[in-house]
């Protein structure tokens, strides 16, 4: 990128100063003077500025970052911007009426030309590089301004836009110059305007001149003290040492009453102590009245202005001024000249760079040209549409595997969700019969993957462990146990307390199981993008290409398209497996009601060991206190005798779990053990109901640990994560390859694609003429340095 020099403060005795044109980012000084002018021929100036004015407008048209010298006025409202431009073009055309500033960059090209007595105007069309009809008439000029801006701003829907308009003067009163004007400054918004508005014009302002290569001719009226100047500052932060800025006092001619010593004139014009020692600004004064005059006649008022300022300067104070040191920094006309002759030499300097950038870029849409004209060729290629699509789908499913398996790239910070994301995006919301809100461990880190995936079963575990057995009503449970009273004494209310449970189970555990499938494939379905996106950075490894799909929209929709379905059918599948799970657990012929590993003692799948494997990497400080009213570990049963006990008396008997007669009781470990249901003489005092009640809560609690600890955790691992890895490409295969080659066509020969592939090309040719025109006038203009 270019780099730009200070405009500093000329020495008092005058020395030329060589710089070298900078690609580099670092800052180039420059000691500037008026009289600083470039050695090379007037032809050669002018040919130099139409091929830098012609190569300007290719990359607005185009949207081509170039490191172009360019000039950018900046400044706030009444500070003189419109007046100053008008004053360079040499004619007016009420620019400060059309109010554009705060809308719309506006670029000025203006073009001296003797032969053209009249301003001829030319504005460049929109995203094209061709200018339109000249426009005479000042006020048509302005007219078309402000129409186009509002156009803009009506399609983009908003209140300000970064593209500007671009505007070709040429003019026998104007220099070879070109100026980009910005909006100006404001503090409050005006009616009818969003009150962003300020904050989104500075924003602008900022994009436009931090560019290094741009020169900031920045605009302050007199009557603004130094160290109260809000513009300034902003400026400031953009070009902290004003290495690259020009600044200048507009309005000069209103101060001029207040000076009467020589000092007082000597010490404003420094201005020092508060730009720096090496900084010199312009002082500027023009016409106030804005009457309808001829151009020429407008042109004389300026030049009367100007020597109204030095003859006041000289008679009107005592001692006049310092004229060796400050002449060349007062009047219009003064920096008309400096920034014309400024421009020219950065012209000159820069041109070496622009001509390197120039071949790059013609190499670069070359290529981007052979690409595309090899797409257009492809889609009659059948065979090799079929193996770029095939190697760029089998990339694809490699990447989804390494994501499953753990990786950290593409970014987890911007791709990676939270648990509360997930929860959010997915539309699941919380756990069916959650009582209260689950953090599983390393919650709040934004994970994707197999990372992602395991937070999920872990967090299932919980929600699972946190549903409490529910209340059974006397007359449901008499219904099952009087049916199964006399087919076996005490066993058969064994078994109707076990069938209770059962039902609770299927009824309760079979939303979690959905939920806990939805959640994971949600994780999984995420992937795609994630693949997408790691193998755009890895699209050009080691030189080899992984199949060239850019560009084939129909492709890749059909490729998405087919990896959620297979995620959509994978979730119904597993759906099924864990429903067969529970049905196979919560079935009579099961006999888990009555096992004890689990129950009684820490056997060998115990959740417990799961609970100490479980890695908390997340922030402690970001999760919510444990809930110690609610047990939601894995591996914690629930005693449901145990908490009947802790009941209030009112509160049990509202439960059934209230033992009659006030006693309380301690049921018995073994659930089979017949003598604890009779309600025998010897048998300690407490209903049927409450012992049916504790021994189903026991078998419930038995089942869902088998079902999670035994049975579901390894059929969701394997049903779900096994697929991805192997059986993907054979899915994606078999939907998107295995067809005829009729059908394989219709992801890549949609309706208008050819159409489309061809207008791009057109445009890239288009684009290719045009840098490669650029490119000869810049070898001309070359020869000439």
């Amino acid at each position: 990128m270019a780099s730009t020099g200070v405009f500093m403060k000329p020495p008092t005795a005058y020395s030329t100063t060589t710089d070298t044109f900078s690609t580099s980012s670092s800052p180039v000084s420059l000691n500037h003077h008026h009289h600083h002018h470039t050695t090379d021929s007037s032809s050669f100036s002018k040919s130099r500025f139409d091929a830098y004015n012609r190569l300007q407008s290719a990359a607005v048209a185009f949207g081509e970052k170039l490191p172009i010298p360019e000039i950018v006025a900046l400044g706030g409202q009444s500070d003189g911007k419109s007046s100053l431009l008008e004053a360079l073009l040499g004619f007016q055309f009420n620019v400060r009426e059309v109010e554009m500033g705060t809308c719309r960059p506006l670029i000025l090209q203006m073009v001296h030309d003797p032969t053209a007595l009249d301003p001829i105007c030319r504005f460049q069309e929109e995203d094209s590089e061709e200018y339109g009809s000249p426009i005479v008439s000042s006020s048509a000029i302005a007219d078309t301004i402000k129409s186009r801006t509002d156009a803009m701003l009506k399609k983009t829907k908003t209140a300000v836009s970064y593209k500007p308009i671009v505007m070709r003067v040429e003019y026998a009163h104007c220099p070879n110059l070109t100026i980009i004007d910005t909006p100006e400054f404001v503090l409050k918004a005006k009616k009818g305007e969003p009150e962003s508005t300020p904050e989104e014009i500075l924003s602008m302002v900022i994009s436009l001149a931090s560019p290094p290569n741009r020169i900031l001719l920045f605009l302050q009226q007199n009557s603004v003290e130094w160290c109260s100047s809000l513009w300034l500052d902003a400026i400031r932060d953009i070009d902290p040492s004003f290495r690259r800025t020009l600044i200048v006092v507009s309005k000069f001619d209103n101060r001029l009453k207040e000076f009467t010593e020589r000092w007082e004139v000597d010490r404003y014009l420094s201005a020092s102590g508060y730009l720096g020692e090496n900084t010199q600004p312009f002082f500027v004064a023009l016409p106030k009245e804005r009457t309808a005059v001829s151009n020429d006649e407008f042109r004389k008022q300026i030049s009367q202005v100007d020597s109204d300022v030095i003859r006041h300067l000289k008679e009107n104070v005592k001692g006049g001024y310092d004229e060796e040191k400050y002449k060349s920094h007062i009047g219009f006309g003064r920096l008309k000249d400096y920034l014309e002759s400024e421009l020219h030499r950065r012209y000159k300097e820069a041109t070496p760079a622009i001509l390197a950038l120039l071949e790059q870029r013609c190499s670069e849409v070359t290529a981007q040209l052979n690409i595309l004209d090899s797409k257009i060729q492809a889609t009659s290629d059948v065979a090799y549409l079929r193996r770029s699509s095939m190697l760029f789908a089998s990339s694809i499913c490699n990447h989804v595997g390494a994501l499953i398996d753990g990786s950290a790239d593409p970014d987890p910070e911007q791709w990676g969700k939270t648990t509360a994301e997930e929860k959010s995006e997915s539309g699941m919301g919380s756990w069916p019969g959650e009582i209260s809100d689950i953090k599983p461990p390393n919650s709040t880190l934004r994970l994707y993957g197999g990372a992602a995936f395991e937070r999920v079963m872990h967090e299932f575990r919980c929600a699972a462990y946190s549903v409490e057995y529910p209340t059974v009503s006397r007359e449901k449970m008499s219904n099952i146990t009087l049916a199964h009273a006399g087919r076996g004494g005490g066993r058969g209310i064994a078994e109707a307390a076990a069938e209770i449970a059962r039902a609770a189970a299927k009824s309760w555990l079979a939303p979690l199981l959905d939920t806990a499938c939805e959640r994971l494939a949600y994780v999984l379905s995420n992937l795609f993008d994630l693949a997408m996106e790691k193998n755009q950075h890895l699209h050009f490894e080691d030189g080899k290409k992984t199949g060239d799909m850019d560009g084939y929209v129909g492709f890749h929709a059909a490729l998405r398209r087919s990896y959620n379905c297979f995620i959509r059918d994978l979730v119904k599948q597993r759906k099924q497996l864990v429903r067969q799970h529970l049905d196979s657990i919560t079935s009579p012929y099961s006999l888990v009601c009555y096992e004890t590993d689990l129950l009684y003692g820490s056997g060998p799948n115990s959740s417990s060991g799961y609970q100490t494997s479980c890695l908390d990497l997340s922030d402690q400080e970001n999760i919510p206190p444990v809930n110690n009213n609610q047990d939601t570990t894995p591996g914690r049963v629930l005693k449901a005798a145990g908490e009947a006990d802790k009941l209030s008396p009112d509160r049990a008997r509202e439960q059934g779990n209230f033992i009659e007669g006030g006693a309380r009781k301690r049921h018995p470990r073994m659930p089979g053990d017949s003598k604890m249901l009779g309600n025998q003489k010897g048998s300690q005092p407490g209903s049927t109901y409450d012992q049916i009640c504790s021994l189903a809560a026991q078998h419930f609690a038995r089942i869902r640990e088998v079902l999670v600890e035994r049975s579901v955790t390894t059929a969701l691992n394997s049903g779900f994560i096994t697929p991805c890895q192997e059986g993907l490409m054979v899915a994606l295969g078999v939907d998107l390859f295995a067809v005829k080659d009729e059908k394989f066509m219709d992801m890549f020969v949609t309706p208008g694609a050819i159409d489309i592939l061809q207008s791009e090309r057109e445009s890239l040719l288009k684009r290719q003429m045009i840098l490669r025109s650029c490119l000869t006038e810049f070898k001309s203009v070359a020869t000439s340095l």
